[in-house]
């Protein structure tokens, strides 16, 4: 994919994103999927930007097969389903029928070094939430978190009306 074709996409997604924000800042996700989807079939998309998103949404499908195969904890059956799949890591899978014991040690691993990860990242934001809380406090003034970014703590990024795309793509909990 392009990155001239992947910036485009972005840009379709803010300016729907724009669309579906209320005065207060805030939007379902339901409502920017709805969005995006009747701008995505009503553009004119060049054909390198609608493969760009026919190559995003073939990636978005096989996640979801993924989870969807993926073993259930306490699942009344039991974990093990032959067309089930074990995500191995590195993009590697294997359906549950042909999985190896090394497969299945490197499978009971792979959590355990998610978890550590998502601890690091979770101990960085409640870390960034207290301190803005306690700025809040400070500054009563202050009513949103821009205000108190840009007064308290000297963010100068670009301006609200400006992109502000910040590259970080973070799932939604």
């Amino acid at each position: 994919m392009s990155d001239t074709a992947d910036l485009r996409l972005w840009q379709i997604v803010e300016d729907a994103a724009a669309h579906v924000t209320d005065q207060t800042g805030r939007f379902r996700r339901s409502d920017l999927e709805v969005e995006l989807r009747e701008r995505l079939a009503g553009e004119d998309l060049d054909v390198h930007v609608r493969s760009a998103a026919v190559g995003k949404l073939a990636g978005s499908l096989v996640r979801g097969f993924g989870d969807r195969r993926s073993p259930k904890p306490r699942r009344r059956a039991g974990m093990f389903h032959p067309q089930g799949i074990l995500k191995l890591g590195g993009g590697v899978w294997v359906w549950m029928e042909r999985a190896t014991p090394t497969d299945l040690l490197e499978w009971g691993r792979l959590p355990t070094k998610n978890l550590a990860k998502v601890a690091v990242a979770e101990a960085d934001r409640q870390e960034y939430v207290a301190e803005r809380l306690n700025g809040f406090r400070l500054h009563t003034s202050l009513t949103h978190l821009g205000e108190l970014e840009r007064a308290v703590y000297g963010y100068t990024g670009p301006d609200p009306a400006e992109d502000a795309d910040s590259g970080d793509e973070e799932q939604e909990p």
